[in-house]
């Protein structure tokens, strides 16, 4: 079997590396590849975030209270909807992990001396945190439909 026969099936891409990207990598360093041919498939791993409910709860109080939304009055809509209390450290820290996800942006405020001159963190869903919101919608009402006890609304 010739050294430098490689045959790659790509059916899409990994970790954020284009196939053309993978294959000349492999192509530079074929001295390298053992001498029989080989078959490699990579497969697409679906970027998709998933949504936890309390992150889609607070994602759904961000987008009712619109843009430049902030902890306090995000956490007092949880309650209010939910009818639970709600940590506000527990929503800066989803804020946080939404924002690390790219789902939501935030950006400073001016200081203000009501808070000892420090700024408020104002956040904003972003098109990818409503396109999530979205999908997670779309896969509750699939799980929903045909639940014999959920069918009729509610006792």
């Amino acid at each position: 079997m010739k050294r430098d026969l490689v045959q790659l099936y790509f059916s899409a891409i990994i970790c954020q590396a284009s196939a053309h990207a993978v294959f000349s990598r492999l192509k530079r360093n074929r001295n390298y590849l053992p001498s029989i041919n080989f078959l490699i498939i990579v497969e697409e791993m679906n970027k998709r975030v998933y949504l936890g409910d309390f992150e889609l709860m607070v994602m759904l109080a961000l987008m009712r209270l619109g843009d430049d939304a902030y902890g306090v009055p995000i956490s007092a809509e949880i309650e209010q909807q939910s009818g639970r209390e709600v940590a506000l450290g527990s929503v800066y820290a989803s804020l946080e992990r939404l924002e690390s996800k790219g789902l939501v942006s935030s950006h400073l405020g001016s200081a203000t001396a009501e808070r000892g001159g420090r700024a408020k963190r104002y956040f904003r869903i972003t098109k990818k945190g409503l396109r999530e919101v979205r999908e997670a919608r779309q896969a509750l009402i699939s799980m929903w439909r045909g639940v014999p006890e959920l069918e009729g609304g509610l006792p």
